[in-house]
């Protein structure tokens, strides 16, 4: 990676029109950081991968040209030699101005770090033309007493991923990511903008760096935020709907669009018809056409799998703030949390019919509250738009309007309900369950992860394929089968997060612990004495009892490091082999699709265990797009790959989060949906990619984890997004000549 250390040394100046300089009195101002008035650059700003030059407009702005096509992480840092103290200021935002002169917009990531290593990441997207104001709030605008468990701006106890504005202005909010939100900001280490695993070279124009004071609160900005279709009140926008009649009319209109014809030089499975036909096996298989790996459909024809997830109505509840004495009941209904009780201008009376769309859930991942009332808006809007029978007759539509759009599947978490659709393909999907015992990676996300070594585990395994076999029931328009989701198999950052399972299984005790038994008889074997593995890993453990009840597992050398890693790979070889298995057992004639490794947690070791017993490898990749460097394993694994999940949103239709991948907005949205998809199409390991999601996420959050973003190719009142349909119909109409061309 090139990285250029700026000094104070005088750099050339050069002129630009493009970038007008932001109008701000004052603007509440309280620091400047840097405004790049001097002919020279301050010693603690960092460019890595990037290239910088002092440009002049109506004043003197830095742009940077981000290096981003070969390089994953490029960035411009303030990085102070002395951390800088803002601990005087109470209530505050730091701010920037920024314009973009490049070809694409830009989705700028800052992550800001104090003094002992906490880190926040926020992020937006820059779109092509002139200066605009964007800040991220450091501190104040608490609204909750101390009994309401501190700020509910920064702690974001609303339940939202990211909160509506505080107050109204022309200025852009940073989106809320990850990371430790209320920094200690007497002691911040480092400001850092960067562009992170995109496909082009991306250029901004940044300046006046500075500290504002925030502007008076608006005391209103989560209340009354919701109207009765489940929308953002306080905005107007695009595809919004208004009243039942509009409803009702955007259902006539689109009826006149769906006329339910494959695209031509499709197959009946919607293979490529015109394509190099290979032997057909009645069923859904691999191999290479072309020198590239792809799935073939039952007739024999080449395949590459292109669709939505979530095709189902379970994920579109919100919290409600009210709790009740009897969920089975819905008897003594009280307000558990006010500030989301009244984000609601409407929520049904007990006797409306729409009632019925009520819900309950008795234990969150994450949110607000732990537990408590639901009510799905999505399912309330299908009622009034459909009428009797509306999920079915939801389900018909939907089937047409994927063949309408050129998909070739229903993805991942596709309703049960449309596997005898027989007219498109689809993924079908499994949880394991049990009372199986569990380990730890340390960073567990979704959850513990199983104890692969403990027997209820292969039996909870083949009651989960016993479960999914019978739905599928032997069905050829079934593509194949994930089982589970974005295991915890470890995270990249440090050796620490890598080998977490191993880490934390060795201090347990292998008596009650399957795994740890397992990797100490693996030691014996390897090492035969305990002197032996002592002298190797530079340890003074007593006996091999002492290591099977628990030791100090840190990691001291190399040699350690390797048997970690040994170890991970028996871990994630027992996890994918038995569940292989059990899929095997049961489904024979359909494809095992694994596990879906999120990009954050897919050490090699389980990867290539995984390799050893799936068909095809999945993953969840949230990038603008797939970098090829990132993905030469496949290469030397010489295996097929699907992309499970991928999304990108924008904050232009009322929503109040776009999601991981930012545009600026739909048509942006649908440009870099065809970008992302042709670097799929465009890899020759990868077979499918499937886009997360069909609808967009609750205005204020899904119940389970608080995500509302717009990443839907419907609205939450089934108003299909235009812009990123027609990006569907045109990149699904040259899918086949472009994946197989020579």
């Amino acid at each position: 990676m090139k990285i250029l250390l700026f000094i104070p040394i005088l750099l050339s100046l050069s002129c630009s029109d493009n970038n007008e300089q932001v109008t701000h009195s004052n603007d509440n101002l309280l620091q400047v950081l840097q405004d790049f008035e001097a002919d020279t650059l301050q010693a603690d700003l960092v460019l890595s991968a990037a290239e910088g030059k002092l440009v002049q407009t109506n004043s003197k702005a830095l742009n940077v040209k981000f290096l981003a096509k070969d390089n994953l992480h490029s960035s411009v840092i303030l990085k102070p030699q002395i951390p800088y103290d803002w601990s005087q200021y109470q209530d505050f935002n730091l701010a920037l101005d920024i314009s973009n002169q490049g070809k694409h917009s830009v989705q700028l990531f800052l992550d800001i770090t104090d003094k002992h290593g906490a880190n926040y990441t926020r992020s937006v997207s820059i779109p092509i033309g002139s200066a605009k104001t964007y800040y991220a709030k450091l501190a104040g605008h608490d609204l909750a007493t101390p009994e309401d468990r501190g700020d509910i701006e920064l702690n974001f106890l609303s339940g939202l991923r990211n909160n509506p504005e505080t107050w109204q202005s022309d200025d852009v909010q940073f989106i809320s990511l990850w990371g430790k939100k209320n920094l200690d900001v007497s002691g911040i280490t480092k400001v850092e903008l960067s562009v992170q695993y995109a496909l082009f070279d991306k250029e901004v124009t940044i300046d006046n760096i500075r500290l504002r004071k925030n502007p008076t609160q608006d005391k209103e900005f989560l209340t009354g935020i919701v109207d009765k279709f489940g929308q953002s009140a306080k905005q107007d926008y695009p595809g919004k709907i208004h009243s039942l009649e509009e409803l009702a009319e955007t259902k006539r209109q689109e009826a006149k669009t769906l006329n339910g014809q494959l695209f031509s030089q499709r197959s009946k499975f919607s293979g490529w018809a015109n394509g190099p036909k290979q032997q057909g096996t009645g069923y859904f298989s691999t191999a290479k056409v072309n020198g590239k790996w792809s799935f073939i459909d039952p007739d024999g024809y080449p395949y590459f799998a292109t669709g939505l997830d979530i095709i189902r109505l379970g994920d579109a509840a919100t919290m409600t703030g009210y709790d009740l004495a009897d969920p089975k009941t819905r008897s003594g209904r009280h307000v558990a949390l006010d500030k989301r009780a009244n984000m609601f201008e409407w929520l049904p009376e007990a006797t409306d019919p729409l009632a019925t769309h009520y819900g309950y859930i008795g234990n969150n991942h994450s949110g607000s509250l732990e537990k408590g009332e639901t009510f799905n808006f999505q399912r309330a809007n299908l009622a009034r738009k459909y009428g009797e029978n509306y999920e079915q007759k939801w389900l018909d539509v939907t089937v047409d309007r994927m063949i309408n759009w050129g998909f070739t599947s229903l993805g991942n978490w596709t309703s049960p309900k449309l596997y005898s659709n027989d007219k498109v393909p689809y993924f079908a999907n499994g949880w394991i369950r049990g009372k199986y015992k569990t380990v730890s990676s340390g960073q567990d996300f979704w959850g513990a992860l199983p104890d692969v070594f403990d027997p209820v585990f292969a039996q909870s395994a083949d009651l989960t394929a016993r479960r999914v076999a019978a739905e599928v029931n032997d069905n050829p328009w079934c593509v194949g089968v994930f089982i589970d989701n974005e295991k915890s198999f470890g995270r990249s950052e440090t050796k620490n997060s890598i080998y977490g399972i191993v880490i934390n299984t060795l201090t347990r005790d292998g008596e009650n612990v399957p795994t740890k038994a397992h990797f100490t008889q693996m030691m014996k074997t390897k090492y035969s004495s305990i002197e032996k593995l002592n002298q190797a890993w530079g340890k003074t453990i007593a006996s091999w009892d002492e290591f099977s009840k628990g030791i100090d597992s840190s990691l001291v050398n190399e040699i350690q490091e390797a048997d970690y890693s040994a170890m991970l790979f028996a871990y994630s070889e027992k996890y994918f082999s038995t569940v292989n298995q059990a899929v095997k057992k049961y489904m024979p004639n359909h494809l095992y699709l694994g596990a879906r490794f999120p990009v954050w947690g897919m050490p090699m070791e389980a990867v290539k265990a995984s390799a050893q017993h799936v068909d095809v490898i999945s993953f969840n990749a949230y990038k603008e797009g797939l970098i090829a460097k990132q993905w030469d394993f496949l290469t030397e694994l010489d295996m097929p790959a699907i992309i499970g999940e991928f999304h990108m949103g924008a904050m232009d239709r009322g929503m109040f989060h776009p999601g991981i991948v930012i545009a600026s907005d739909q048509n942006d949205r649908a440009k870099m949906f065809k970008d992302y998809m042709h670097s799929a199409i465009d890899h020759p390991n990868f077979i499918g990619a499937h886009y997360f999601q069909y609808a967009d996420g609750p205005l204020t959050g899904r119940a389970y984890d608080g995500e509302n973003y717009n990443i839907g190719f419907i609205s939450v009142t089934d108003n299909p997004y235009t812009e990123m349909v027609e990006a569907a119909k045109s990149l699904n109409k040259e899918l086949y000549p472009r994946r197989f061309s020579k």
